[in-house]
């Protein structure tokens, strides 16, 4: 096997092995182990096809076949830049049998350019896509620009991924896919993050690195083999994949969002008898606003819904709790996983209010945004910093950015400012490059965002900075909600927002920018304002209203 350089350190591995964190297992064992256990049950599904765990081996190990086919071995990558349909799931798994890197983070907003850019990054070697896909796809066709990237050897659609069974296709060659790699500490995923500014890092996660967070959720969350994980996030998202590293370790069944033909998100949630149910704060409403609009009562069978990526309105969480669903609060990155969660026993007020203490796979703790080398105290709001067995092993061709990521004991910096509590929750107070510092006072977007999500009026908001020649910067809300901007600067006040942290400007909107996986992108805000697009309102909060 061709060697990727990695963080991968003898002693940090021999304390993750001894507490359980990692284990000899890796992602293809635990689907062959639920396929030889439970060969009838059915293991995934998706809007065209339901597999039991004996037809999704076959189908992993019939594309580690063709892979062996393709010339493509150990320590190579491929590729996806495709939709929700269980094809991704079965290259990924035929990816991690073989000791092949799989890249799933290809999103549908990419240009044909940007991806052949990101695979010479990378020198795949195989590309899955289907016709007519991306933000210049061509309608019946793949783009030939495609076929410009350097390293690739084949181009794969879906009708070359079919299943052995299936007669479209006639049957592959007389090779066998070699015995499956069995070290679960080989680098077995590559995802790129989102990129805000210059070109995207990519992260690189062994078997070991991406169950052990999962360990922890299924652990604490009880899933098992009567569980059906629904992950909204697409599968170019990492939000999935945890979806994905939790579903074979309960045995349980997944199901991508990929509903068929005419069929609402909120009917394959109740079709397909979902119980946990993964996304971002935005899918969430959108299924609780249809549903309230339809008069559904009960959203189907689900236990547990997963929220990620920005604060959770507590008007979200009641919806969920008046069904008798549990809000699940989390925080993480593509480098660590979803490391932090709230657990069943957590209160509504914990649920909204942090994002829990997490599982023992990762460790967290607040440092000095000036001096990250320095823990500030408990109850200090800071830059957060963790390390772990659920933490990457580094980022791919990029010793700078690797170094530079961690702290001088080996914490690794995530860029976002946070506080932690006596019980060891954490609350999230934003990225640390969208603090605004208002004439040298520093004010939180995540603090004024929570805060105003707590009105009933106010259905999504967004704090960012509008730039002033004597303070230096000002803060702009903006929302989608009724709200008027008088009585929603009195709301803040009656919440405990302290005059100097008030919103100067006023916006409302019908829809925010937003990022493939349903993230508010502030960047974009901002650059709208700057450009004229978008005209913020002056607004004044009067101390004279204080009490």
């Amino acid at each position: 096997m061709r060697p990727f350089l990695t963080l991968h350190h003898p002693a940090a591995a021999k304390r993750y092995y001894a507490g359980g964190q990692w284990r000899d297992e890796t992602l293809y064992g635990l689907l062959a182990k639920h396929a030889a256990e439970r060969p009838s049950a059915f293991a995934a599904r998706d809007g065209s096809r339901r597999l039991t765990w004996s037809q999704m081996r076959a189908w992993v190990d019939d594309n580690a076949a063709a892979l062996a086919e393709a010339g493509v071995t150990a320590g190579d990558r491929v590729s996806m830049w495709t939709d929700n349909k269980l094809e991704a799931v079965a290259l990924f798994l035929a990816c991690a049998r073989s000791g092949i890197a799989c890249n799933p983070s290809l999103h549908r907003t990419y240009t044909s350019g940007e991806i052949v850019q990101l695979l010479d990054r990378l020198q795949s070697k195989v590309l899955l896509t289907r016709a007519g896909w991306g933000a210049d796809g061509i309608d019946g066709g793949i783009s030939p620009l495609l076929k410009s990237a350097t390293s690739l050897k084949a181009i794969w659609t879906p009708d070359t991924m079919a299943m052995p069974s299936d007669r479209r296709v006639s049957p592959r060659g007389s090779t066998r896919p070699t015995a499956p790699v069995t070290d679960p500490d080989k680098v077995a995923y590559l995802a790129f993050t989102s990129g805000t500014t210059g070109a995207p890092k990519c992260v690189m996660h062994s078997d070991n690195t991406l169950l052990a967070n999962a360990r922890d959720l299924v652990r604490e969350w009880g899933h098992g083999p009567h569980s059906k994980i629904l992950s909204l996030s697409p599968l170019s998202h990492h939000i999935a994949w945890v979806g994905v590293a939790q579903w074979l370790l309960a045995g349980a069944e997944f199901i991508t969002d990929d509903p068929p033909p005419n069929v609402a998100r909120l009917d394959w949630i109740i079709d397909t008898g979902a119980t946990y149910v993964l996304g971002v704060p935005t899918h969430a409403m959108d299924i609780l606003a249809e549903q309230k609009k339809r008069g559904i009562a009960r959203l189907g069978k689900v236990e547990v819904f997963y929220m990620a990526g920005s604060p959770i309105p507590p008007t979200v969480a009641a919806a969920f709790v008046a069904q008798d669903i549990k809000p699940q609060n989390v925080y993480g990155m593509t480098e660590n996983s979803s490391h932090q969660f709230t657990h069943p026993s957590d209160t509504t007020e914990t649920i909204v209010n942090t994002c829990g203490r997490g599982g023992p796979a990762y460790e967290v703790r607040v440092f000095d945004p000036a001096n990250p080398d320095d823990e500030v105290a408990t109850g200090t709001v800071g830059h957060i910093g963790g390390r772990g067995a659920a933490l990457m092993l580094g980022y791919f061709d990029n010793q700078n950015a690797t170094e530079t990521s961690f702290n001088r004991d080996g914490w690794f910096m995530s860029g976002d400012l946070g506080v932690l509590d006596a019980h060891g929750n954490l609350k999230i107070e934003g990225r640390l490059k969208d603090l605004i510092i208002r004439g040298g006072h520093n004010i939180y977007p995540a603090e004024i965002e929570a805060l105003a999500l707590r009105h009933a009026a106010v259905a999504r908001c967004a704090a960012f900075p509008v730039a002033d020649e004597r303070l230096g910067e000002r803060v702009c809300i903006a929302i989608i909600g009724g709200i008027e901007p008088a009585a929603l600067l009195d709301h803040l006040a009656a919440e405990g927002l302290s005059k100097y942290d008030m919103p100067e400007y006023f916006l409302r909107l019908d829809a925010f920018p937003l990022t493939p996986s349903g993230k508010i992108l502030k960047r974009e805000l901002i650059e709208m304002v700057k450009r004229g697009e978008l005209s913020a309102v002056p607004v004044r909060y009067s101390a004279a209203k204080e009490t």
